[in-house]
């Protein structure tokens, strides 16, 4: 099964981009239909970051999200197989993309946006020193070692593994890489501090403040839209005066950031996590 999906990919790698967004289009639609778990999460974390909005929106941008996951699924067909000539044509940089370019240690902070794996690729392909990115292995063999070749694929992009711990990050950072991090995701208790997200109290990984931290790191934050010609990669300047003093306040600052920059387009972060999950001490589940 996993071969046949590959060689799809790699057949539809060569396809018109319009071509692969219709039949990404289809396939939102299939999961908004069948995938019931998962538009429970969605409507459930949308419920709770914008209570604002009567159920017939919440269900309409929860209808958009399911579209634009099913298109950022199968742009992977082109970000992985694609020539490079293609590749950079739908890669298209915004705002302040000088910021790459700092001799500091530099961290970019890339939220869960449906492009990230876009921007990922963006950031690998134009730096000019190693890239690192955290990655969390795929329970299939064959299915690993096509995600890791794909995300891979350009030299600069090098992998660490979040069960191998930090110390070689900070190392790397301290050599000179870019680290590509995205913290934004609840990764239980033991890992997080709970501060708001979108006005509902989150469990937090703090690992953007800590790490900018141990190796004085600038933080540039780089998010990635999905557009009909392809991706918008929007570069911004560096975070005055972060990391601060404090570590909570730092991470809250972060996701105070991040939900402007939602609320910029919806429909487009990855509300099919579990943002949620982990509950303060005598919180009920919301899920």
């Amino acid at each position: 099964m996993i071969s046949l999906l590959i060689a799809c990919m790699r057949w539809m790698a060569a396809w018109p981009l319009s071509w692969i967004r219709a039949l990404g289009w289809v396939l939102g639609w299939a999961l908004w239909c069948f995938a019931r778990s998962r538009r429970h999460i969605v409507l459930t974390n949308l419920r709770l970051c914008m209570p604002d909005l009567g159920d017939a929106e919440r269900q309409n941008l929860a209808r958009q999200h399911f579209l634009l996951v099913g298109q950022s699924l199968l742009d992977r067909a082109w970000l992985w197989h694609a020539p490079e000539a293609v590749v950079r044509s739908r890669l298209h940089w915004r705002g302040a993309t000088h910021m790459l370019d700092e001799t500091q240690p530099l961290v970019l902070f890339a939220p869960h946006f449906v492009g990230l794996d876009a921007g990922g690729s963006a950031v690998a392909l134009e730096a000019k020193q190693p890239v690192a990115f955290i990655y969390v292995t795929q329970s299939d063999p064959q299915l690993e070692a096509w995600v890791r070749q794909g995300r891979e694929r350009w030299g600069h992009a090098k992998p660490y593994f979040r069960h191998e711990g930090i110390r070689k990050i900070i190392v790397g950072l301290k050599r000179g890489e870019r680290l590509h991090l995205s913290p934004d995701m609840d990764l239980g208790r033991e890992e997080s501090i709970f501060v708001p997200f979108m006005g509902v109290q989150a469990a937090t990984v703090p690992s953007l403040s800590r790490m900018a931290k141990m190796v004085g790191a600038k933080v540039v934050p780089v998010v990635t839209r999905l557009t009909h010609q392809g991706y918008d990669i929007e570069v911004g300047e560096s975070w005055v005066d972060f990391p601060g003093g404090d570590i909570e306040a730092d991470t809250r600052r972060m996701n105070e950031w991040l939900g402007q920059c939602i609320r910029t387009m919806p429909a487009q972060y990855y509300w099919v996590h579990k943002r949620f999950k982990t509950r303060p001490e005598g919180e009920p589940g919301v899920y």
